[in-house]
């Protein structure tokens, strides 16, 4: 008998971790996320397994993104030693995402120390290092789309590109059960189908038993053309304000995506004189990533694309700055106006945009244009929702700058694109929503019932179900 219980992205947006136990397969963990939102060490520390890491044979990695990779070396340093199967492009990018994010939590566990020593209370150990990475990435096993693995006598693993970052993945998974064959798909996270450097999600079109993202399940996107119109329309608002255009960024996909289209506006003549600066060491690797891959990539725009622009996106905004050190990152505080600062960390939980926000958010001439979803607890959220004051680095600020959200620029699927892409599932199979917050999950559970006749199922975190 095959289960599955859901360990995180269950009725919330991050932390994805399922886990499939069959006969013949063993345990085999879908996503290994960490949850984001709050204080990151706090969070790190806090954070357990509900399973034991050594009891896992297997992980199956839908793609990069931390929420869905984050906590795979804690995994690693708590027992886990079995193989992680990913995508070609989701292992070149894993390097960079979790050194950078092990890296961020040992820088902030010192500052914690520094302040618990002077405070008389007791140092906290970290709870994995950059050599846990490195055991991660030794276990990393990168596959291409369509290529049939090898799970034992129990089954097999395919990938199928889901459209959402580079390398991202639909997982399949075909189950031996008495002779009787059935099929797992998990959705990971599913792109949309106008991005411009992605392809449109595959349609596997058979399962028996269907896990799907729900993340925008309540609403639909702006068309990525109209997008592109409000982002030009924000740049010239806040230039004539003299002010500075502040960009969260999500390092992997949405930060490539705004290059692109900052990169049409300026070849468009409608750039006017923004100096434009990539603020985030790890987005500056991963589009040099991006560059090595940008050739297979399918979207209609990147096809018009010559060959000197296929092959670099950096070469294709000549206004790019790259502030690869702290001190090139301090120096655009110097510059008062017309600069577009793209800085992680894309839901603000840390990361060079905090401190740029220290500089610049309480200037009414400025504007924050978030371009991905802000979960709750962030201060990315916290913002979006119109918060007036915020804290950070304990002090006060006053939110003067304006706030903007380009929603068609999410690398999610939105609801529609959701309902045709589960739509395309024949005959139906035993639905499952994950990945998503439970208003969006009842608002598209509703209108599955009410337009396919299919009655989902939306479990909680520890739920088990059998297939």
């Amino acid at each position: 008998m095959a289960t599955i219980t859901f360990y995180g992205a269950a009725q919330e947006v991050t932390g994805s971790c399922h886990l499939l136990e069959a006969p013949g397969l063993g345990r085999i963990l879908l996503d290994c996320g960490m949850h984001q939102g709050g204080d990151a060490v706090e969070r790190i520390q806090d954070e357990q397994f509900a399973f034991d890491p050594a009891s896992i044979d297997a992980v199956v990695l839908s793609h990069a993104h931390l929420d869905h990779s984050g906590m795979l070396p804690r995994l690693c340093k708590e027992g886990f030693s079995g193989p992680i199967y990913c995508t070609r492009a989701t292992a070149d990018l894993l390097e960079i995402m979790l050194k950078d994010s092990v890296g961020l939590y040992l820088r902030d566990l010192e500052r914690t120390n520094l302040r618990n020593s002077r405070r008389g209370k007791p140092l906290l150990e970290p709870i994995y290092t950059q050599d846990d990475v490195e055991t991660v990435l030794t276990l990393c096993q990168g596959h291409r789309y369509t290529e049939s693995i090898s799970l034992g006598e129990g089954g097999s693993l395919c990938f199928y590109d889901a459209g959402h970052i580079l390398g991202s993945a639909i997982v399949e998974i075909c189950l031996q059960d008495k002779g009787r064959e059935k099929r797992l798909v998990f959705s990971g996270d599913l792109g949309k189908a106008d991005s411009v450097l992605m392809n449109v999600p595959a349609r596997p079109g058979k399962a028996d038993v269907l896990l799907v993202e729900s993340t925008y399940g309540d609403r639909d996107h702006r068309g990525e053309a109209d997008t592109v119109v409000q982002l030009r329309d924000i740049l010239r608002d806040t230039w004539r304000a003299g002010g500075t255009v502040m960009i969260p960024a999500f390092a992997v996909g949405r930060t490539q995506d705004i290059l692109f289209h900052l990169g049409c506006l300026y070849h468009a003549g409608e750039l006017d004189h923004w100096e434009v600066f990539l603020d985030s060491p790890m987005a500056i690797a991963v589009t040099r990533v991006y560059d090595r891959w940008l050739k297979l990539l399918d979207g209609e725009d990147v096809r018009h694309l010559s060959d000197e622009h296929k092959n670099s996106l950096e070469k294709f905004l000549p206004t790019l700055n790259m502030a690869a050190s702290t001190d090139e990152s301090m120096a655009i505080n110097r510059i008062k106006g017309g600069a577009i600062i793209i800085a992680g960390s894309g839901m603000c939980t840390g990361g060079r945009i905090r401190h740029h926000f220290k500089q610049r958010i309480w200037d009414d001439r400025n504007t924050v244009v978030f371009t991905g979803y802000q979960a709750r607890g962030t201060l990315g959220r916290i913002l979006v929702d119109g918060a007036r004051n915020i804290k950070m680095f304990g002090d006060d600020y006053v939110v003067k700058a304006r706030i903007e959200t380009l929603g068609g620029l999410s690398a999610h699927a939105g609801q529609r694109e959701l309902l045709e892409w589960i739509d395309s599932f024949q005959p139906r199979p035993r639905t499952v929503l994950v990945h998503g917050e439970a208003q969006a999950q009842d608002v598209l559970a509703d209108k599955l019932w009410h337009e396919q006749h299919l009655k989902v199922e939306i479990p909680t975190r520890g739920d088990s179900i059998v297939i």
